[in-house]
């Protein structure tokens, strides 16, 4: 289970980072419905970093990262395409997926 942190300490317009063991999450959404799509997305992303065992999720999670720089896409984009971010976004209103997701799915979107 990952560590809950709140914080107001994180970059202007991120709501949430996982950081294994950790999950950091903007304190200024403490007790909103976008705290629970954010801790959401961001377990998901805890679920992903331990499966890859940690350090092989930051090394693919930057490569995808710069290999769609190179392709020509803005930061957003870029990291809009990133494998983990898709999966993570693309469940992040499910509150259940968690329960009943496969592993290395982010591998197969």
């Amino acid at each position: 289970m990952p560590i809950r942190i709140y914080t107001s300490r994180l970059p202007t317009g991120i709501n949430g980072m996982a950081l294994f063991p950790f999950i950091l999450i903007n304190e200024d959404l403490i007790g909103t419905t976008k705290e629970i799509i954010v801790r959401n997305h961001e377990s998901i992303h805890y679920q992903q970093q331990k499966e890859l065992l940690v350090l092989p999720f930051y090394v693919i999670y930057l490569y995808e990262f710069l290999v769609n720089i190179n392709k020509g896409l803005n930061r957003r984009k870029a990291y809009r395409q990133i494998s983990f971010e898709k999966e993570a976004s693309a469940n992040q209103n499910n509150l259940n997926y968690l329960k009943t997701r496969k592993k290395f799915t982010s591998f197969n979107l």
